[in-house]
């Protein structure tokens, strides 16, 4: 979930070096994901090991992911990326390939609370990629943020124009559904219309919305305080020392971004080569060390310094995580949500 213009450029770039270096006998991994959310030298490091190209193409959301996968019929692409409320919808909708464990053997150090949630519940069609939070940061050189701790707090006149909100539906209705004191989850229309009221009435505070590189503003000074995910609010930190981040009393919002196999894969073989690649400690503890998110596997932590272990924005609490809720399906609820969001956005 974390983007900027300069690695969307490498990005291309990689994907068109790949491309070209491809020989007539050479096998090529079509991988689809977000932007600035894989670290290079991991990528090379697979094409290397295994005389392979890695051909790596970007999408902003998950909507546009779903959207190009339906229209191709899971064609044209070996591996891609999903949140877990698309996990579900996608695997009824007979568009993923089964996962065949049996080809990944480090799936064994990966962390137990991770696997088999109500989206997925055998992991038959996803497996963890990254998995994070999205509560609140905020620039304590712009704004006073000691008195925040909790996502009812952003509604506070004091941070008119300083506001901002990740370009995410579920993550933005989310925080308003906590703040009402329901469920992230929820599909009462009721609480879903209460919960648009609510950020209709935020809307002075509100500057941009951003998913796009959403630490970005926080250290160009064009926001003071807003919605964050952890690893990106990591990211501005190592720019600017006055960056906090906080998770908020009514619970985070947690999330999970998922390895799926689009069902017409033509390399099914080589993309479970790749999840087992990608779960190798030294790989996922590249991941923590670059990206700024806990890792899935219980062996990251064991390859990295205090500097990433003991760092709260990167690793939360126990009671952090107690505290939060997954973002699961919502079933036809996501056209109400759609319909708001839209309401909201125009």
């Amino acid at each position: 979930m974390i983007f900027s213009k300069e690695v969307k450029a490498a990005s291309i770039a990689l994907s068109a070096m790949c491309s070209f270096s491809v020989s007539a006998n050479e096998q090529v991994l079509n991988i689809y994901n977000w932007a600035e959310y894989m670290p290079m030298k991991v990528i090379r490091a697979f094409e290397k090991e295994y005389h392979v190209s890695v051909n790596y193409s970007t999408f902003e959301n998950n909507e546009s992911m779903y959207t190009k996968l339906k229209l191709l019929d899971g064609k044209g692409y070996d591996l891609a990326f999903a949140s877990t409320y698309f996990i579900d919808r996608m695997s009824s909708e007979g568009m993923l390939a089964k996962i065949d464990k049996s080809q990944i053997p480090h799936l064994k150090d990966l962390i137990p609370g991770l696997l088999n949630q109500p989206f997925d519940k055998n992991n038959d069609y996803s497996l963890p990629y990254i998995w994070g939070v999205t509560g609140i940061s905020y620039n304590g050189e712009l704004v006073d943020g000691k008195g925040v701790t909790k996502w009812a707090d952003l509604w506070q006149p004091q941070f008119a124009g300083q506001l901002m909100l990740l370009d995410d539906a579920r993550d933005v209705f989310g925080m308003a559904l906590k703040a009402n004191g329901h469920s992230v989850n929820s599909r009462s229309e009721a609480e879903i219309k209460q919960a648009y009221e609510s950020l209709k009435s935020l809307r002075p505070n509100v500057v941009v919305y951003n998913s796009d590189a959403p630490h970005v503003p926080f250290v160009t000074g064009e926001v003071g305080i807003g919605q964050q995910w952890n690893g990106n609010a990591y990211l501005a930190q190592g720019e600017m020392e006055d960056i906090h981040f906080i998770y908020p009393e009514e619970g985070s919002i947690l999330w999970m971004d998922n390895f799926i196999i689009p069902k017409h894969a033509e390399q099914k073989v080589l993309a479970h080569k790749f999840i087992d690649f990608m779960y190798r400690p030294e790989n996922q503890a590249a991941m923590v060390e670059e990206l700024g998110y806990p890792a899935p596997s219980k062996r990251a932590k064991e390859l990295l310094s205090k500097e990433f272990t003991e760092n709260k924005t990167i690793f939360p609490d126990d009671k952090d995580v107690e505290n939060g809720e997954f973002t699961d399906d919502v079933g036809d609820a996501v056209r109400i949500y759609d319909k708001y969001w839209q309401l909201l956005k125009s």
